[in-house]
């Protein structure tokens, strides 16, 4: 079979996902009698309930006499380290552009990285079902980008296609009627043409992304450049430093349709999977015995964020989850680090806890809520950018591209709040009753921002940001604004005492909840924090009087998801994490505890 591999390459929501399932539903990969739920490569459960791409996956299709490897990558930000490594490993990408929306931050970072490597892409405007569409300026505005990131006469010369991925259309002009991808399919064809084959040279593969397995351990996944890699066959590695040590692949396998499929051997151009080699890592390249000429090693983006996992010292530790020990956590951290490359964990010299850094607060949440749901319980603390020194010692902290879209009505409150961050403005532009505002702002000034934009603009505001680089050190920055209402003691809540404190502030719980002295359970209206009762019970008396008894009525708890709760919290609080729920805390319980960290 003549061997193409291709990306889909895109921002959050504009369709990379649903286009593979027309890939893979046009091209015969499901029976007729077969269930094909939406978006069939997000496997995992929290990809499906939010909607997202967070790992990379692999998967293949047959068209003519060609084998099609496709990957199709996360759109978010903060799995850009994802993209970067599969695209080394492609002979295209197709760049999925929102015919509306136009090209967004991450669409450049991938778009950028395709250009670096000498890739030619392929423009796809997609969503042009849109009563809204606006495919022709976008097109333009993509020209401009392309321009704009030193593309090459060749690489500016780009097909442009566009289409419906929902609905499995591509077509070549924008007034053609289609009803199936096959114009693609052919532009793939006619632009990249089968990979070259190097059979008869030494074998040469580079690992670009890693798996794990519980029954036969760590797989390597990466693209035979030259030569044929063989089941049982003994191997040379070479590390990204050049030492070389040696293998052997017990397990090999490629990609057919959605499954990996055992192989005894994969020729060049292929995308191959293999086990047996327990330290393998991302840029390592394999090779024969004596014949390995090393590959340029993949560079993988530093983290940018950090915060320490705790082990849970709460009053109700260990009442829902299973693994609650410094032991179980490094175990599971262990298991991450195996195949999520971004991350970085380092034990803590002070406390039972490690400081575990990544590539933004989604990132690391994902890992939370994955601990979360396997029965683990655990203590977080607020995060931290991680900041860098330049050559002249001077202090330098990550500062990421904002672009926020909302009614203009709300646009002032907005710009003010992020001028008091100390957030540069790029750009303001009005659009159909909407502002759209981009801006430079200094990470640590977006930690917790998110939840008061929705609040600002009444939840109708979208904020889209990727890393930009690094700025000088801009200084001290606004704190929240309210301080805490704070459980006292331990017990129930009662309606009775959540009701006179409504007036105190905002609250985090409803009546008939468990909590402990220290937990979190409000915002309080002022700024300094409070120490409240919320498990006071009404006095029993004989003495009746009208409508001293009617029933009580609570306005709804605010309730936190993850990351909102992690924007949350301050320095001296902690996200206590348990599988059945998420709770706010001092990191001190007692009031008098708090009052000593304060002093010292």
């Amino acid at each position: 079979m003549k061997i193409i591999n291709i990306a889909v390459i895109a921002h959050v929501d504009a369709g990379k996902s649903t286009l593979v399932d027309a890939f893979l539903t046009q091209s015969g990969v499901f029976r007729d009698n077969e269930t094909v739920v939406d978006c069939v490569m997000d496997n995992n459960s929290i990809e499906r309930e939010r909607g997202i791409t967070i790992y990379s996956k692999n998967c293949s299709i047959r068209y003519k006499d060609y084998k099609i490897n496709i990957v199709d990558t996360p759109g978010h930000s903060d799995f850009s380290s994802e993209v970067e490594r599969v695209i080394k490993t492609v002979d295209t990408v197709i760049l999925l552009v929102d015919c509306v929306e136009g090209p967004m931050p991450q669409t450049r970072f991938v778009l950028q990285k395709s250009l670096e490597l000498g890739l030619k892409p392929i423009l796809v405007i997609n969503k042009i079902d849109k009563p809204n569409n606006r495919a022709e300026e976008v097109v333009d505005m993509t020209f401009d980008l392309f321009v704009e990131l030193n593309a090459t006469d060749e690489q500016c010369d780009f097909p442009i296609l566009y289409g419906i991925s929902r609905e499995g259309i591509v077509q070549y002009e924008l007034d053609e009627v289609s009803n199936n991808i096959e114009p693609l399919l052919e532009t793939i064809v006619k632009q990249v043409g089968e990979y070259k084959k190097y059979d008869e040279s030494p074998l040469q593969m580079q690992i670009s992304a890693l798996a794990y397995d519980d029954y036969i351990g760590r797989l390597g996944i990466g693209r035979v450049y030259k030569g044929i890699i063989r089941e049982g066959m003994q191997i040379q590695i070479a590390d990204n430093k050049g030492n070389l040590r040696m293998g052997k692949v017990s397990r090999l396998m490629s990609y057919e349709g959605l499954k990996q499929v055992p192989q005894t051997a994969v020729t060049s151009g292929d995308i191959a999977v293999i086990s047996g080699i327990a330290d393998i890592s991302i840029g390592e390249t394999i090779g024969e015995i004596g014949k390995v000429t090393p590959m340029e090693p993949i560079h993988i983006e530093e983290p940018t964020l950090t915060m320490n996992f705790l082990v849970n010292d709460s009053p109700f530790a260990g009442l829902s989850g299973k693994f609650v020990t410094t032991r179980h956590i490094k175990e599971r951290l262990e298991k991450e680090l195996e195949v999520n490359v971004g991350l970085k964990v380092t034990p803590m010299e002070t406390t039972d806890g490690y400081t575990v850094s990544g590539r933004g607060e989604l990132h690391l949440s994902i890992l939370i809520e994955n601990m979360r749901r396997e029965g683990y319980e655990l203590g977080v603390s607020k995060p931290q950018v991680i900041m860098r020194k330049d050559v002249g010692g001077r202090l330098l902290e990550p500062v990421e591209r904002v672009i926020i879209t909302l009614p203009e009505m709300y646009a002032g409150t907005v710009i003010n709040k992020l001028n008091m961050r100390k957030a540069e403005m790029q750009s303001m532009e009005p659009d159909n009753g909407y502002m759209k505002i981009e801006y430079l702002c200094p990470t640590r000034a977006l930690l917790g921002f998110r939840s008061e934009l929705i609040t600002d603009s009444r939840g109708e505001a979208t904020l889209v940001r990727r890393v930009e680089g690094y700025t000088p050190f801009v200084g001290e920055l606004p704190k929240r604004q309210n301080g805490a209402l704070i459980a006292g003691e331990q017990g129930v809540t009662v309606a009775y005492a959540l009701n006179s404190l409504e007036s105190r502030g905002t609250l985090f719980v409803e009546p008939a909840v468990n909590v402990y002295e220290g937990m979190i359970i409000g915002a309080n209206a002022r700024r300094e924090d409070m120490t409240v009762n919320p498990c006071k019970t009404k006095k029993l008396t004989n003495t009746r009087a009208s409508g001293s008894d009617d029933s009580v009525k609570l306005t709804p708890p605010r309730v936190f998801s993850l990351e909102e709760a992690l924007e949350f919290i301050e320095q001296d609080e902690l996200v206590e994490i348990t599988p059945e729920r998420i709770r706010l805390r001092k990191r001190h319980l007692t009031e008098q505890d708090r009052k000593r960290a304060f002093r010292s």
